[in-house]
């Protein structure tokens, strides 16, 4: 294939609940995650062209780096829009050829003309006919698939093209699908109810490739629902890791999304333990029974979930928490239940989002139907715009969500919370470091910002030093969940 010069570009991120941006500041890192999709396109381009990958969340993109390219690679998700659009502008203005793939642009391909090559859903079958067809000289304005790849034939991502220390967590994939079908989401509608997955010996791979790099510290399984698969888990993967994790005394944290049902499992528990797992993001949604079974999210219904968020906490796994009000069910008492929720089951971290409806899921479908659609899905559920008409009244649902954020993320609900999560919270034997020079920095920082220039001084003082004398062991994480408040304080803007 004749010789190419490809620019693969990450559009910017907003500041967002998940970018941690007013976080990150206080380790001095860039970015939370690494663009693993676009690393792993980058593996499979002809090993003769020449890549640059720039992360416009880590680096700035220069009109030379425009110019030298011959081809233009972008992905993005739908929360990245404005950059994305931003992008395309500038490098049309330069003449270059843009191709262009990730969750956005299948969703939505209609809406970018200008994009020379739509390269959609899964690139380990789209992506080799598109270079088959740039050979020959004939490339296609778009290729598309509604078949599934095998993503045990995946390639080795290219870690080397990260600047790690600009990044906080690295990234690693081990499947793709999800069994459940909840209404509102839109993985099965990218990826299918199939679970598919990469081989133990693929994932120890990429742990190797990831570690030969340098790289210390949390490692973040991206995988929609990574249990989706518990026997595969338990008797091939985790034992797996666990040797491999053992072997090399733990340099890892590992970081994934699971559904609820993982409280069921205490031997799925116990080995993801074993082998290194101390946070999980769960989508609770709602503690209504009548929303959840509107959703279609059957396998939150008929349990106790607080009682299963503290199980998963119980064995020494943090439990990070999806939210969503905004539901046809929602009765005005939804707000005050979430509140109590999220502050009796400790969960730190809570995303609470309006309900929104992203383009080719099932929730979108029905409410086309139903004439409720009226705007394009922003990506970012906690920017108080909805893409649809709810059931109860907008100003309602608007109002009732600022209480509930209020009621959360204020400093005396925030750090009653947090004391309260860690007065219980056991922390695995398995993590044995000790209180380091990036936890000192962060700590020194956290005192000059918010013990002693920012306003609820005093919440931030009583929840270190109750840690200090009642929990040293955890004391690292008071500072970084104070951390985490303020970040959350920025995001929402509460004074």
């Amino acid at each position: 294939m004749k010789f190419m010069k490809a620019l693969l570009l990450y559009p910017e991120f907003p500041v967002t609940f998940w970018s941690f941006k007013y976080a990150l500041k206080f380790i001095s890192k860039k970015s939370s995650h690494p663009p693993l999709g676009l690393i792993t396109v980058a593996a499979m381009l002809p090993e003769d062209w020449e890549i640059r990958l720039i992360d416009l969340n880590v680096d700035s993109l220069m009109d030379k780096d425009i110019l030298w390219a011959d081809l233009v690679f972008i992905s993005a998700m739908s929360i990245q829009l404005e950059s994305v659009k931003a992008l395309i502008k500038r490098c049309k203005s330069k003449a270059k050829r843009i191709v262009a793939g990730g969750p956005l642009f299948t969703e939505e391909a209609d809406h970018f003309p200008q994009v020379d090559h739509l390269v959609l859903n899964e690139a380990e079958l789209t992506l080799p006919g598109f270079l088959n067809d740039l050979q020959q000289g004939k490339p296609k304005k778009r290729y598309s698939t509604k078949e599934f790849p095998d993503i045990r034939q995946s390639v080795l991502p290219a870690y080397q093209l990260l600047n790690r220390k600009k990044y906080a967590v690295m990234s690693l994939q081990l499947s793709r699908g999800c069994p459940f079908n909840c209404e509102f989401c839109e993985v099965t509608a990218l990826f299918g109810n199939k679970m598919r997955l990469k081989s133990s010996d693929h994932i120890i791979e990429e742990l190797n490739s990831i570690y030969a790099s340098g790289w210390r510290g949390e490692v973040f399984f991206v995988d929609d629902n990574f249990i989706g698969n518990r026997k595969f888990l338990k008797s091939d993967l985790l034992p797996r890791l666990t040797i491999w994790m053992q072997e090399r005394k733990y340099p890892f944290k590992f970081i994934t999304e699971a559904s609820i049902n993982l409280s069921d499992d205490d031997l799925l528990l116990d080995n993801m333990v074993k082998s290194g797992f101390s946070s999980v993001f769960v989508g609770i949604e709602t503690p209504d029974e009548d929303s959840l079974k509107e959703c279609s999210k059957f396998q939150n219904n008929n349990r106790d979930l607080i009682e299963s968020v503290h199980k998963i906490q119980n064995k020494g796994i943090v439990v990070m928490g999806g939210f969503i009000v905004g539901f046809d069910n929602d009765k005005p008492s939804i707000f005050q239940q979430q509140i109590d929720f999220i502050q009796h089951s400790g969960i730190i971290s809570a995303m609470v989002g309006l309900l929104n409806a992203p383009p080719k899921t099932k929730l979108y479908n029905r409410l086309l139907k139903e004439n409720r659609i009226i705007s394009n899905f922003s990506g970012n559920n906690t920017d108080l715009a909805m893409n649809f008409i709810p059931k109860m009244s907008f100003e309602d649902l608007k109002h009732g969500y600022q209480n509930l954020i209020s009621g959360i993320y204020s400093r005396k609900p925030y750090y009653h919370r947090v004391k309260g999560f860690l007065s219980r919270y056991q922390k695995s034997v398995h993590f044995k470091k000790r209180f380091g020079m990036s936890d000192i920095k962060a700590l020194v920082k956290s005192i000059l910002i918010l013990g002693i220039f920012k306003k609820g001084r005093r919440y931030y003082w009583k929840l270190l030093l109750w840690t200090l004398f009642n929990r040293p062991k955890v004391f690292s994480m008071a500072v970084t969940y104070s951390i985490y408040g303020y970040h959350f304080r920025k995001v929402f803007k509460i004074k």
